[in-house]
């Protein structure tokens, strides 16, 4: 038996309850683990107020990123051992202090990096790497804008967009956040919601737009961060923290220079056992040369989880939040 937060159906943070949960023993394929520290994300709220379906429906334990020990392995499981220090991402069920697993989600951690700094930014910075890196190959040359750039995902995406030699302009929802946006390798800041960010990026880039727009917010930046783009420009929507943006017909995108607009999932970026692998090493790398620099964001105890969901979605909170069991 082990504790868990369980979503008993769509609401906000009140739903999320503190439950005693049967872990079981892993079969042919899975491991046991026991959590040492879990990552908090925006899909983890989409699941809960049903913007996202969770994969079985409700009641259901949210979370999709963690580092943990393994504490069993079931028939057919090579590589991986009890004691072994792991971390994993996009499966759900991680706000609890056990869980059995599929084994080939699981990927070893170096002994240099530390349970927790993996799990504030394992699934973000697996994120980031498939966007400046797979989604549209960043380097020197290129500007970009990445809207939301003292959030979580945002704060690394700036710092790695920057090392790969890309300008970098970010915006903000605040002032209070201009600064770490500007610690995150900003080489521009922009307050969205003060400033007209489109004039500002048409005037940082003297009228030519930038190649690529990074959006998680979705509704509000919308179609702001299209107009923001030049000729044969991408626009990634990669979430939508302000809503969905509303529906567009596609003849706007050859109107506006032959853009391009995609909608990355990161599940499909490694779902192949070597893409994870490549993936996490590539971020691992990141974190030990200093291309990312996780900031010191919120810890809170795992039973405290709606906390953590109420900080994040009234926008209170800068760099990631990790739960600890």
């Amino acid at each position: 038996m082990a504790n868990a937060i369980r979503v008993e159906h769509i609401g906000g943070p009140e739903v999320m309850q503190w439950v005693g949960v049967d872990t079981g023993a892993p079969g042919p394929g899975e491991a046991l683990i026991r959590h040492t520290a879990i990552g908090v994300n925006f899909v983890d709220i989409y699941y809960r107020k049903g913007v996202y379906s969770p994969p079985r429906g409700f009641p259901f334990i949210p979370g999709e990123e963690a580092a943990a020990l393994v504490e069993e392995v079931g028939a057919g499981v090579t590589g991986l051992k009890a004691g072994d220090r792991v971390a994993y991402t996009g499966s759900v069920g991680a706000y609890a202090e056990k869980r059995v697993i599929a084994a080939d989600r699981l990927v070893r951690l170096p002994d240099d990096l530390d349970d927790k700094t993996v799990a504030a930014v394992f699934l973000k910075g697996m994120t980031v790497q498939c966007l400046v890196r797979r989604t549209f190959r960043l380097g020197k040359g290129h500007t970009i804008l990445w809207h939301a750039a003292a959030g979580g995902v945002g704060s690394l995406g700036c710092q790695w967009a920057h090392a790969l030699g890309a300008t970098v302009i970010g915006t903000v929802g605040s002032n209070d956040k201009i600064e770490t946006a500007r610690s995150n390798s900003c080489d521009h800041v922009i307050n969205y919601r003060s400033e007209d960010f489109v004039a500002r990026v048409r005037e940082i880039t003297k009228g030519a737009g930038v190649d690529v727009v990074y959006d998680s917010i979705g509704k509000d930046t919308f179609p702001g961060s299209i107009d923001c783009l030049k000729p044969l420009g991408m626009w990634v929507s990669f979430g939508q923290s302000s809503g969905l943006p509303p529906p567009f017909p596609v003849s706007l995108l050859q109107q506006k220079g032959s853009l391009v607009a995609t909608r990355p999932s990161l599940g499909h970026y490694i779902a192949k056992r070597a893409d994870l692998e490549a993936s996490s090493a590539e971020l691992f790398d990141a974190l030990r040369t200093g291309m990312i620099r996780p900031g010191a964001g919120k810890q809170l105890p795992l039973r405290e989880a709606a906390e953590a969901h109420r900080a994040i979605e009234a926008r209170e909170t800068v760099g990631s939040t990790v739960l600890v069991p």
